[in-house]
């Protein structure tokens, strides 16, 4: 008999995680899913993550050391070998595929990772690289669930709250190609995050939270920073949660803090006459992230030994190992990401030199409570008056640390001393929640429940060319037309106010597109002749060649636009001739609730 279960993937920057949900029942009761891995070569192991990190090995490698039980003649690794190879072979290995889906400055289908790799190694590109673990994972169920192979299941894939339309289409191109089904649903991680407190609540959640009350999610995980506010309304009578907010994509994270202890344990081993060489500095990059967690346990201990293998047979015990206390290593994460500030202070924008090596746009302020106050700030329910939680939802790896968690709330108290927000009840496992909620949702999505509301976090717009003399050497000036506003619901449709626009058909053309996560007030239809950067960005542009009308002899087709958010979150943008009956659609996917 075909089981039924909905599957919940957490596709994280640093691990990934896998979890499911019986659909029989009358509550979500999801569970993780062990994944079988290589953890050397010829050993596969199961773990409860999939380290997001893929190994792509050279010639000599090769002849079945890599095979997994579903797949022969690998040329590359994924999970825990991958990460554990890091160490000693950076070159061959990819790490933040996620955050360089993202990256809009580079061409993520193209072979550029691992970046800055010699032209002797073979690369792959970003989505390539999120195929590669999502196929793991696939495989991996299906090898474990032969009669209820993923394909054939509902499935509900996590992306960050802040990825724009472009970065989602992208994860959904790689999850197709990795053989998910095609009508599965993208979930921001954050609110995956609420829907695995809510399922642990039970329906107790409506006795904690107030009508009015502000949630905000805080979620650090290994690579970046996401947050979301959320505010508790009423619907038929009912408490319901809407989204209300979603933050910048910030490259800031728990591999920050491993990379500052790093820092902090290479210079004890220079005072103690030992430098480390560029294979030691990774492999002690990975030991420091153990030392983290044990030091800022609740009960952690005093002194933590820090040991990276040696680089040679002179080495006694073939180590080097210093003791780091926990005591300065506190110190050092909680001042340096977790700072207290005023809520009017802003994230610096330091620049060392005018030239920058090209990669990902990691953050200049490590400090998650600068940005927060700059989140907070521009999210409030009046301009100038920032948005006040009443409480606070903790998520991802970073938080597992008790001192982090008591530093962020005392810095909020501090912001608010009026009514301090308070800490909802810390998830059971922080690593593992965003899978766990997801899985929840689909089991929401089959079975019925409260869904968290919002529609589309951000408003779109198309880039319109203005009419009027040409400037030689100049552009002409564009202006942002709203075809999506903030909130527009799935499953709806609005007719967008404009005068006729010129279309280009049957030629190549560029189409540039703007979001927006901070203009509620704009509409469909309308036009803005200028803006700020910090309140519209531009995405990905679509270059295509639309089909032409041969009733129209022009160079442009004078259209009118319609948009359409589907049932899938997919935001389809139709132009319609006012001449003809002919139509032309543009689509992206920007799922951005749920």
């Amino acid at each position: 008999m075909d089981a039924q279960f909905v599957i919940g993937i957490d596709l994280g920057t640093t691990n990934s995680v896998l979890a499911c949900a019986r659909l029989e029942g009358d509550a979500a009761r999801p569970e993780c899913v062990a994944i079988p891995q290589l953890v050397a070569p010829g050993t596969v192991e199961s773990r409860d993550a999939l380290p997001s990190f893929a190994y792509l090995a050279g010639k000599h490698e090769l002849g079945g050391a890599l095979d997994l039980p579903w797949a022969a003649d690998r040329r590359y690794a994924v999970g825990e070998l991958a990460r554990r190879r890091a160490a000693d072979a950076p070159e061959r290995t990819v790490g933040a595929a996620k955050s360089w889906l993202c990256h809009s400055r580079v061409d993520r289908r193209a072979a550029i990772l691992p970046w800055g790799a010699p032209d002797s190694v073979e690369r792959i590109s970003p989505v390539e690289a999120t195929t590669h673990f999502l196929s793991h994972l696939a495989s991996s169920w299906d090898a474990a669930h032969p009669d209820a192979l993923l394909a054939a299941r509902k499935v509900v894939l996590t992306v960050p709250a802040s990825f724009d339309a472009a970065a989602r289409e992208l994860t959904r191109e790689a999850a197709l190609a990795a053989g998910l089904p095609d009508d599965m649903v993208l979930i921001e991680e954050p609110q995956a995050a609420v829907y695995a407190w809510l399922a642990s609540m039970g329906d107790a959640w409506r006795r904690k939270l107030a009508l009015g009350d502000v949630l905000l999610v805080c979620d650090v995980g290994g690579g970046t920073t996401d947050l979301t506010l959320l505010a508790v309304a009423e619907e038929h009578g009912e408490l319901v949660l809407v989204r209300r907010a979603v933050g910048d994509h910030l490259l800031v994270g728990g591999d920050n803090m491993d990379l500052a202890l790093a820092h902090h344990v290479a210079g004890r081993f220079a005072e103690a006459g030992t430098r480390l060489d560029p294979w030691q500095s990774v492999a002690l990059w990975h030991a420091c992230r153990n030392a983290k967690e044990s030091l800022l346990a609740p009960d952690g201990p005093e002194t933590h030994p820090v040991a990276v293998l040696g680089r040679g047979s002179k080495l006694i015990g073939g180590t080097v190992s210093v003791d780091v206390e926990r005591g300065p290593v506190a110190e050092l994460l909680v001042e340096g990401f977790f700072p207290r500030c005023a809520l009017g202070d802003r994230p610096a924008r330091g620049r060392a030199s005018g030239f920058r090596e090209i990669g990902l746009p990691f953050e200049a302020d490590t400090a998650v409570t600068r940005h927060l106050a700059a989140f907070l700030s521009r999210h409030g329910a009046a301009p100038g008056e920032p948005a006040r939680p009443n409480w606070v939802l903790f998520n991802g790896g970073a938080f597992k640390a008790q001192r982090l968690r008591e530093r962020l709330l005392e810095v909020l108290g501090e912001w608010f001393p009026q009514a301090a927000p308070r800490p909802l009840e810390t998830q059971p496992d922080l690593d593992r929640a965003v899978a766990l909620g997801a899985a929840c949702y689909g089991w929401i999505k089959q079975s019925g429940g409260m869904r968290i509301r919002g529609g589309t976090a951000r408003a779109y717009y198309v880039g319109i060319e203005t009419s009027g003399p040409a400037v030689p050497g100049a552009p002409r000036p564009l202006r942002a037309h709203c075809v999506v506003p903030i909130g527009m619901e799935e499953g709806t449709e609005t007719e967008v106010p404009s005068s006729e626009v010129g279309l280009v058909v049957g030629e190549p053309a560029k189409f540039r597109f703007f979001s927006s996560s901070v203009r509620k007030q704009d509409r469909p239809g309308d036009v803005l002749a200028a803006w700020r950067d910090d309140e519209i960005a531009e995405t990905d542009p679509l270059e295509m060649t639309l089909p032409a009308d041969e009733s129209i002899d022009e160079p442009y087709v004078p259209v009118r636009f319609l948009s359409r958010i589907t049932e899938l979150g997919v935001f389809e943008l139709w132009c319609a001739s006012t001449q003809t009956d002919r139509r032309w659609k543009l689509e992206f996917s920007v799922r951005e609730e749920r």
